[in-house]
């Protein structure tokens, strides 16, 4: 008989101080409120326009039910993935945020080391510090992935891959879904602009961005190209047709365009239209173990983790983020084990069904215990 203990892989896990501190997720995020001005919160939080997005992107997760097989031998669940040659304890990213300094002082640098120490991989934003270079030389071990706004020509597209091939990294990501930036209201409301965007310069390059620049890469480098920001199955083919290695389904976390579908709604018309021609990946508001299950499910490769890694960076920095992914590996094995499988091999849509949430979404939705109000200020 089952006595509650955790299904884990046979190994020792070292907690340490930030271990005994957080027992669950939300703790983190409660951890994290504590400590971050309303600014800093506002813009890890928030999103475009009516949020509407953001709450899809929740909501999309929250509309798929499990259906479990029983009576299978799960005393061995195994929740590893291998990527790009590297076994990953957990099939999860930590997903390009920038200002990354503002959650905590080592930034990007602490969030790389975190997820090189847990066994995760880690893409880094162009417009988070301590950049490419510094970064890379923090973690050198990890499985790294550096991700570009691009903010001049041609000559600054190539210098940014070519930095990110000598340093290291195991794919170069280009992003394409922000054309325009988007109205940050609750920014507006408070007549607040974040100094990382005072300093941006060369929006108009992103604007003028066009599959002619993906070719150049194609063309130019061998180095594993993804592209982050494709939202329709229309893009995911002319994307296969310029020999991109990785699809990067994402919408932003809700933050460019208002009204958009949630990432989970849109990541099967995906698969469907790759078929297997590339790999997948997906970010937007997963931050639960069975989020990270579904996706699975569904067909991605890899799952980004975007605003629960900004939540553990402010709550504990780089402990918490190796405590994060703790929690998340714990939370994917046990999910994996009411299933009835050993493995991610074995999941596929017949492990999925379509159902009604329970709770209304917001970026919270997946913390029911979490006593915060997402919406005041």
């Amino acid at each position: 008989m089952n006595d509650g203990t955790p299904i884990r892989p046979a190994r020792n896990v070292e907690l340490g101080a930030s271990g005994e501190e957080f027992q669950n997720l939300h703790e983190l995020v409660r951890k994290a409120r504590a400590r971050l001005n309303q600014n800093a919160w506002d813009y890890i939080v928030g999103a475009a326009e009516t949020e509407t997005t953001m709450r899809r992107n929740r909501m999309a997760l929250d509309e798929i039910a499990f259906r479990p097989r029983v009576l299978r031998n799960v005393a061995k669940v195994d929740a590893s993935a291998e990527v790009f040659g590297r076994r990953l304890r957990l099939p999860v990213f930590i997903a390009p945020v920038g200002a990354l300094e503002i959650f905590d002082p080592d930034s990007g640098a602490a969030v790389a080391s975190g997820a090189g120490q847990f066994g995760a991989a880690h893409m880094l934003s162009s417009v988070s510090e301590p950049g490419l270079e510094a970064t890379a030389k923090a973690a050198p071990d990890a499985l790294r992935f550096y991700q570009l706004y691009v903010r001049g020509d041609d000559a600054f597209v190539e210098d940014a891959v070519s930095r990110t091939i000598d340093n290291g990294y195991a794919a170069f990501c280009l992003t394409v879904d922000t054309a325009h930036y988007s109205r940050r209201e609750r920014d507006i409301a408070k007549r607040y602009v974040r100094e990382s965007r005072i300093r941006a310069t060369g929006g108009d390059f992103q604007k003028g961005l066009e599959w002619r620049t993906v070719k150049l890469i194609k063309d130019k480098y061998k180095v594993p190209l993804v592209i982050k920001g494709i939202a329709t199955a229309e893009d995911a083919a002319i994307a296969l047709d310029h020999g991109v290695d990785w699809i990067y389904v994402s919408n932003h976390g809700g933050r460019q365009l208002d009204h958009g579908r949630g990432a989970m709604h849109v990541l099967p018309e995906i698969v469907e239209a790759v078929g297997g021609r590339a790999k997948i990946m997906v970010d937007g508001s997963f931050c639960r173990g069975t989020d990270i299950v579904k996706a699975i499910a569904s067909g991605a490769d890899l799952v980004g983790i975007g605003r629960l890694q900004c939540w553990a960076l402010a709550a504990a920095g780089q402990a918490g983020i190796v405590r994060m992914l703790e929690l998340l590996e714990d939370e994917v094995i046990r999910c994996l084990g009411l299933l009835g499988v050993t493995s991610l091999s074995e999941l596929n849509k017949t492990c999925l069904h379509p159902t009604t949430p329970t709770n209304p979404p917001s970026v919270f939705s997946a913390f029911p215990l979490l006593d915060i109000e997402p919406y005041r200020y």
